[in-house]
C-alpha cells in the first residue's frame, strides 16, 4: 500500500516530494487534483497513511479535499501545503482537521519529518478512536492497569462490598462508577460522598438522613445518601478520614443492614452495595487506633490497588492524547499534538497528582501552547525546571531527558553543556578508581596522558582533590 498521498498540480514539488520520499523508503502515488485523489480514494480499499496535498489548485482545493476525505476517514492525517503563507490559509487548515500547515518553500528534510510525525500518529490511531464517545472509561495498557480491568470484569455480577486503596488522583470515584456500571445495580442510582469533606457535625445527617424537628434547623425530613442509593451503589470517598462515632454507625448498617434517620426511631432497611476508598493505609490507622478493625475487615471484602502514574509510566502517552483530544471537544478547537521529545520528558516526571494532574496540564496546554504540536519547551514552567526527575531505565533515556530540559531552558548551549559535563563526569569517576592517579585513569579512559591533563585544565578540574594528588603521583 502507498504509505503517502502527493496532490499538488506543480510537477517539480510532486517531483521533489517523490524523490525525498523515495530516498527514506516510503512508499508514495502522486496526484495532479483533488478530483483524481478522490477518485482513488473510493477505488482504493484502504486509505492511505498520510496526504500531503496543495492548498489551491485548478478545480477542488486543497481545503475541498480536506474537507471530504475528514468526513471518510476522521483520523487520517492531511499537510495542506500552500506558497501563500497568509493567517486566513492556516487557520482554514486547521480548523478543517489538517495535521499541519507547510508554507512553501519548504526544507525538504523538514518535509519529510513532518511526514514521519504524520505516519508515526497514523499508526498510533489504528484501533483506537480517541472520540470521547467512544472512548472507555478509564485507559491503560501497563499490566497493573490490566489487573484492574481483570478485577471489575471478575466482579461484573457480583454485589461484593470493594475497597479500593490508591493515592490521590489515580482515579478511585472513575472505577468504583465502573464498578457500579458493570454490575447487577446498573439501572439504580450511583450516589457519591466524599467523608473528608463535609464537617462532622453534618455527615451523620448526609450519610443517614434527619427527621423534622431532629435538630435546630431540621425544618423537614430529609433522606439521607442511604437512601438515595436505594438498589444501586453509595461510593464512600476517603472512608479512612470518617469520625469513629459515625465508623460504629456505618459497621451498624454493614452487619445487619438497617440504620435510624437522626432523630428517628424507626429501622429503614438498606438495600445497598458500599465501595470505600482511601489514599490512607487501613492497617496503619487501625494499629494506631484511628479506624475500627471490624469496619476494616467489613468494608475489605475485596480489595483493589490503583498504581500510581509513576508506576505506569507506558500509559502516559495515551493517556495524553485522550486528555488532549477531550479538551479539545470541551473547548470546540482542534486538538493538539504532542512531541515524542515531550512525551518521553513527562514519562520521567514523578506526577504526585497522577492522572488528575496529568489530565489538568492537558487542559493547560489545549490553552496555553502556542503551536499545534507541543514541544518540552511549551510545558508549564514549574515542570520545565522539574528538578527532581526520575531516572529512566537507561542512562540514554537520562541523558535525552536532560537534554529536552536543556533545549527548553538554555538552547545555544546543550552541546557544550553536556560534552562538559560528560567529559567531567567520566574522569572524576576514573580519577576516583585509580586514587587520583592520571597516568592510570587515562588507560582506563582508553585517552592518551597529555590528553586528561588538558581536559582537566580545561574542565577547571585541576581544584579537584582527584587533581592534585595526581600532581604528585606524576
Amino acid at each position: 500500500m502507498n504509505t503517502v498521498w502527493i496532490v499538488d498540480d506543480d510537477r517539480s514539488i510532486r517531483w521533489v516530494l517523490e524523490k525525498a520520499l523515495g530516498r527514506e523508503d516510503i512508499p508514495h502515488r502522486s496526484f495532479t487534483s483533488a478530483s483524481e485523489a478522490l477518485l482513488a480514494l473510493e477505488d482504493e480499499a484502504q486509505p492511505p497513511k498520510v496526504l500531503v496535498s496543495d492548498i489551491r489548485m485548478p478545480g477542488e482545493s486543497g481545503l475541498d479535499l480536506l474537507q471530504k476525505v475528514k468526513a471518510r476517514h476522521p483520523q487520517l492525517p492531511v499537510i495542506i501545503m500552500t506558497a501563500y503563507s497568509d493567517l486566513e490559509s492556516a487557520v482554514a487548515a486547521f480548523q478543517g482537521g489538517a495535521f499541519e500547515y507547510l508554507p512553501k518553500p519548504f526544507d525538504v528534510d523538514q518535509a519529510v519529518a513532518l511526514v514521519r510525525r504524520a505516519i508515526d500518529q497514523s499508526a498510533h490511531q489504528v484501533g483506537a478512536d480517541l472520540d470521547t464517545s467512544l472512548a472507555p472509561e478509564i485507559l491503560g495498557q501497563a499490566p497493573s492497569m490490566q489487573e484492574v480491568f481483570r478485577a471489575i470484569g471478575r466482579l461484573s455480577q457480583s454485589h461484593a462490598t470493594v475497597l479500593i486503596n490508591g493515592e490521590s488522583g489515580t482515579g478511585k470515584e472513575l472505577v468504583a462508577r465502573a464498578l457500579h456500571r458493570h454490575s447487577p445495580r446498573r439501572d439504580a442510582p450511583f450516589i457519591a460522598i466524599n467523608t473528608a469533606a463535609i464537617p462532622r457535625d453534618l455527615l451523620e445527617s448526609e450519610l443517614f438522613g434527619h427527621e423534622r424537628g431532629a435538630f435546630t434547623g431540621a425544618a423537614t425530613q430529609r433522606r439521607g445518601r442511604f437512601e438515595q442509593a436505594e438498589g444501586g451503589t453509595l461510593f464512600l470517598d476517603e472512608i479512612g478520614d470518617m469520625p469513629p462515632e459515625l465508623q460504629t454507625r456505618l459497621l451498624r448498617v454493614l452487619s445487619d443492614g438497617h440504620f435510624y434517620r437522626v432523630g428517628g426511631h424507626q429501622p429503614i432497611k438498606a438495600n445497598v452495595r458500599v465501595i470505600a476508598a482511601t489514599h490512607q493505609n487501613l492497617e496503619d490507622r487501625v494499629r494506631q487506633g484511628l479506624f475500627r478493625e471490624d469496619l476494616f475487615h467489613r468494608l475489605n471484602v475485596i480489595r483493589l490497588r490503583l498504581p500510581a502514574l509513576r508506576e505506569r509510566r507506558e500509559d502516559i502517552p495515551i493517556l495524553v492524547r485522550h486528555f488532549l483530544q477531550r479538551s479539545a471537544q470541551d473547548l470546540g478547537v482542534e486538538p493538539k499534538r504532542i512531541s515524542e521529545a515531550a512525551l518521553k520528558y513527562l514519562q520521567a516526571l514523578p506526577f504526585q497528582g497522577n492522572v488528575r494532574q496529568l489530565e489538568n496540564l492537558c487542559h493547560w496546554l489545549t490553552v496555553m501552547a502556542p503551536g499545534q504540536t507541543v514541544e518540552v519547551a511549551d510545558l508549564p514552567p514549574e515542570m520545565r525546571d522539574q528538578p527532581n526527575i526520575e531516572t529512566p531505565v537507561s542512562w540514554t533515556d537520562a541523558l535525552g531527558v536532560e537534554a529536552d530540559r536543556l533545549i527548553a531552558t538554555h538552547p545555544n548551549e546543550v552541546f557544550d553543556r553536556l560534552t562538559r559535563e560528560f567529559e567531567r563526569t567520566l574522569i572524576r569517576r576514573a580519577l576516583a578508581a585509580t586514587g587520583g592517579r592520571r597516568i592510570d585513569a587515562a588507560q582506563l579512559l582508553g585517552i592518551g596522558r597529555n590528553t586528561i591533563t588538558r581536559k582537566i585544565q580545561e574542565l577547571g578540574m585541576d581544584d579537584d582533590r582527584g587533581g592534585e594528588e595526581s600532581e604528585s603521583a606524576g
